[in-house]
C-alpha cells in the first residue's frame, strides 16, 4: 500500500493494529506516523516498528492519507476541537471508539468527509482479530478495500450495515471475555481430577481454537461438527445433556443481550 497512515492514540489495540501493519509488510514503517501523549508508549512503538511518533494529533493527521482514531469516546470532542481543520475531504478516517456513529463523525468532520467506522477486537493482539467496518457513501470501493486490507493484517474483517454495528460488541468485541471464562472453566474441571493447572489451560485453549478452527475452515454447521463428537451413549452426549438442563445455551444468548442493551445505552449517549 502506498498510502500515508496515521494513529491518533496506540493503547493495546492501536499497537496490535500497528503491529499487524508492519509485520505483514502492507505499509513501510516510514509511511506511518503514531501520536499519543505518553512518551513511554512511544517509546515502545517506536523501539518495536520503527514507525514516526509525535505528541502532536495535528502532525499525525497532516501526515496521513488515512488518519486511525484510536482513543476513547470521551475523549473525541476535544480530539475533534484539536484536529478538525486539518481534515480534508480526500483524508480517509477511521474510528475504532465504541458507540462513535457516522453520523456523529459527520456532524463533527463534514457531510463530505471520507468516514469509515470499525469495531475490531482484543484477539487483533495475536494477529487473530474480527473487525466489523461500515462506510459513509462519500468511501469508494477502492478506499473501503484500502482499509479492509489494514484490518485483516492483523486479523478477519467483514462490511455490515451499520444498523448491525450495536450487535457487534455481543458476537465480536466481547465475547473473547465470555471464551475466557469458558476456557477458564474446562481447566477448573480439569483441575477438580487432579490435572496440573497450566496443562489443563493448554488443553482447554488449544481444543477452543481447534473447534473454532474447524468451523471456519469446514463451513460446516457447528450443530453438524458437535454431533460428530457426541457418540450415542457416550460421555460428549452426557456432557452436552447436562449443558442443556443447565441453560447454557440460553444463558450464552441472554449474556448477548444484555451486552446488545449496553450498547444500544451507549451509542444513544454519544447521540447526545
Amino acid at each position: 500500500m502506498d498510502k500515508k497512515i496515521g494513529f491518533i492514540g496506540c493503547g493495546n489495540m492501536g499497537q496490535a493494529m500497528i503491529g499487524g501493519i508492519i509485520k505483514s509488510g502492507l505499509a513501510k514503517p516510514e509511511n506511518v506516523i503514531v501520536a499519543d501523549p505518553n512518551d513511554s508508549k512511544l517509546e515502545d512503538v517506536k523501539k518495536d516498528f520503527n514507525v514516526n511518533t509525535t505528541k502532536s494529533a495535528v502532525e499525525s493527521s497532516n501526515f496521513s492519507d488515512i488518519l486511525i482514531l484510536a482513543v476513547k469516546p470521551n475523549s473525541f470532542s476535544d480530539l475533534i476541537t484539536e484536529i478538525n481543520s486539518t481534515i480534508t475531504s480526500d483524508k480517509i478516517i477511521v474510528s475504532i471508539a465504541a458507540g462513535i456513529s457516522i453520523g456523529y463523525l459527520e456532524s463533527a468532520f463534514g457531510n463530505d468527509k471520507k468516514i469509515i467506522r470499525v469495531m475490531p477486537n482484543t484477539p487483533a493482539l495475536v494477529g487473530e482479530g474480527m473487525s466489523a467496518l461500515c462506510k459513509n457513501i462519500n468511501i469508494s470501493s477502492d478506499e473501503l478495500n484500502n482499509v479492509i486490507e489494514i484490518f485483516e493484517s492483523f486479523g478477519k474483517a467483514e462490511v455490515i450495515d451499520e444498523k448491525l454495528m450495536d450487535s457487534i460488541p455481543a458476537i465480536s468485541g466481547s465475547s473473547p471475555a465470555y471464551v475466557f471464562m469458558f476456557i477458564e472453566a474446562l481447566a477448573d474441571g480439569a483441575v477438580l481430577r487432579g490435572m496440573p493447572r497450566n496443562k489443563a489451560y493448554k488443553f482447554a485453549a488449544q481444543a477452543v481454537l481447534g473447534s473454532a478452527k474447524m468451523v471456519l475452515e469446514t463451513g460446516e454447521h457447528p450443530g453438524s461438527l458437535k454431533d460428530k463428537v457426541c457418540s450415542p451413549g457416550g460421555t460428549t452426549i452426557d456432557a452436552v445433556y447436562t449443558l442443556e438442563r443447565n441453560n447454557f445455551r440460553g444463558t450464552v444468548i441472554a449474556a448477548m443481550e444484555s451486552c446488545t442493551e449496553k450498547a444500544i445505552a451507549m451509542s444513544n449517549q454519544n447521540k447526545k
